[in-house]
């Protein structure tokens, strides 16, 4: 029995990833719930970066590593975010006193 990963597999992972981030944003009111949805969505996108990037090879038979490199500019750019995002969801909470995004209605402070 041949239990090799494909890319399928790999694919297939990460949608399931996606699909279970998308339905954290879209259905869920706590605000960092659906920041933790959203960082599960930037995870499934990076692992079908490496995937992708895993089994494409190039001329001599070796992996292809751009799609590892896009990765770390990826994982940097979501730290930055999770440093903006949870200091305004730190500020939002101070002055809401809430973490529901339905009781937030407007953008002043």
């Amino acid at each position: 029995m041949d239990t090799a990963l494909t890319l399928n597999h790999f694919l297939f992972v990460s949608g399931v990833l996606f699909a279970i981030g998308l339905a954290g944003v879209l259905i869920r009111r706590n605000i960092i719930v659906i920041f933790m949805c959203l960082e599960l969505m930037l995870s499934a996108a990076n692992l079908t970066l490496v995937a992708f990037s895993r089994f494409n090879v190039n001329d001599a038979g070796q992996p292809d590593y751009h799609g590892h490199v896009l990765l770390f500019f990826i994982i940097t750019v979501a730290a930055a975010e999770v440093a903006v995002g949870l200091a305004i969801i730190v500020a939002l909470f101070r002055t809401k006193q809430t973490a529901d995004v339905s009781k937030i209605d407007t953008m002043k402070l």
